[in-house]
């Protein structure tokens, strides 16, 4: 390809474009349903990243992907100029098999926090690189941050050891990795183009085939609390992921999860990761630990690893050291009493009868507002503010019995969590039974 230089306009310096390329040629051909050429997926994404493209331009071109689509080819190649922005890890042998996870995220979705230590012990490395949360859906760096002395940044020189040593590392994603994503996504959160599926699939995927492991497992949910609110949507999502992963050499396998009901009965960054502690020792809430099983089966097999079962790992309290030597590995310490909310209130059933309705999205809300969350990046959260479901689904109930915990260290932020939970909290005489939480699995 010929490049070409000229100074910019007013002596901002020298750029450079790809002779035949340029961004309103590319925007237009997208508007009018046109499928993109490589020599143009590859140079818009560079040129974006390097700041020759425009914000508004790239908005533009969002918004005609978000209305037009691409195809298979289009978004793999989307994908692959995605990585060709940054780096990729470079682990080397950590002495293990490398398989990741990743969730498109939901309310009270802890799995990683005992699913990494787990498929660990079971023989497997995991490099979980992950984020921290934005509005109602919780962020896995936010939880673990809730433990005294714990860090999120590794170098890849200590993802590396952490893997060899102890087989699990739950860090933030290092800053070289896909950063074209990171300009992207913060501009689709601000110009409405977030629900693209093959900009949320190359997005995703981008940063997880730059991990270079072996095999991914990708949780997509569906319902309230989740990203994509019905099941055909999260189907999409995943059947493209899967088959951007199938594309780049990566076996990935997609499971769809229901996210209508809030996962486990904690929702908040110490809550939840007591929670993952009583699930890593054995026992904790059923659907946690069933999710975190089903994720395990898949990612061990990814793994090659098939003479043990996670069931029997995680029932045993074996994966439990591992998680005390994960976050000792990362300055955290894992005896050390976790915060504790200064405020605690209960919602209490107005009348007797069956829980029937426990919707996700509304508890997730309650639990932002009461601090557990944030509105922008920025913001702070509450390490100990959150949500305890007292009741689940189905279960029988008396009028004035406790039905949620609404924990904050300002009581002034309850009347706001208690307005996000109306309506999305019901006790009638009718029988209710939760959703099937494993709804179909996807493979490439």
């Amino acid at each position: 390809m010929a490049v070409v230089r000229w100074a910019a306009p007013g002596g901002g310096g020298v750029r450079h474009r790809v002779a035949g390329v340029n961004a309103i040629d590319v925007i237009q051909a997208k508007r009018d349903g046109h499928r993109l050429t490589e020599e143009q997926v590859d140079w818009v994404v560079a040129a974006y990243t390097r700041g020759d493209v425009a914000d508004e331009q790239m908005a533009a071109l969002a918004m005609a992907i978000l209305l037009n689509g691409m195809d298979a080819g289009e978004i793999s190649r989307w994908t692959q100029a995605m990585i060709d922005s940054g780096d990729v890890l470079a682990l080397g042998d950590v002495g293990r098999p490398l398989v990741d996870k990743h969730s498109t995220g939901g309310v009270g979705d802890k799995i990683t926090l005992p699913l990494a230590p787990l498929v660990a012990a079971c023989g497997a490395a995991v490099p979980q690189l992950s984020g921290r949360g934005l509005g109602h859906t919780g962020g896995t760096l936010d939880k673990l941050e809730s433990i005294p002395g714990w860090r999120a940044s590794l170098s890849e020189a200590e993802i590396a050891a952490q893997l060899a040593d102890v087989g699990a590392v739950i860090c933030a994603t290092t800053p070289t990795l896909a950063p074209a994503d990171r300009k992207l996504y913060a501009l689709r959160d601000v110009t409405g183009t977030v629900e693209s599926i093959p900009l949320i699939a190359s997005s995703i995927m981008s940063k997880k085939i730059a991990e270079a492991t072996g095999g991914l497992v990708l949780d997509v949910k569906a319902g309230s609390g989740a990203f994509m609110k019905t099941p055909d949507r999260a189907r999409e999502l995943a059947g493209t992921m899967v088959a951007i992963g199938a594309a780049h050499g990566l076996p990935t396998t997609a499971l769809l999860t229901d996210m209508s009901v809030p996962l486990g009965r904690a929702v908040g960054n110490a809550l939840e990761v007591a929670e993952s502690v009583e699930v890593l020792r054995g026992g904790g809430p059923a659907d946690v630990v069933e999710l975190t099983v089903a994720l395990a089966r898949e990612m061990v097999a990814l793994a090659g690893i098939t003479d043990v079962d996670p069931a029997e790992v995680l029932a045993s309290g074996a994966a439990y050291p591992v998680w005390e030597r994960m976050i000792a590995a990362q300055s955290g310490d894992p005896s050390a009493p976790l915060p504790v909310a200064a405020h605690v209130e209960e919602l209490v059933a107005d009348r007797s009868g069956v829980l029937t309705h426990l919707d996700a999205l509304a508890v997730g809300v309650a639990a932002w507002r009461l601090g557990a969350g944030r509105a922008r990046k920025e913001d702070a959260v509450q390490a100990a503010a959150g949500i305890r479901l007292l009741a689940g689904v189905g279960d029988a109930v008396e009028a004035g019995q406790p039905l949620l915990e609404l924990h904050t260290d300002t009581p002034e932020k309850v009347a706001g969590a208690r307005a996000a939970l109306a309506g999305g909290v019901l006790v009638s005489e009718e029988p209710a039974a939760r959703p099937a939480l494993i709804m179909d699995t996807l493979r490439s």
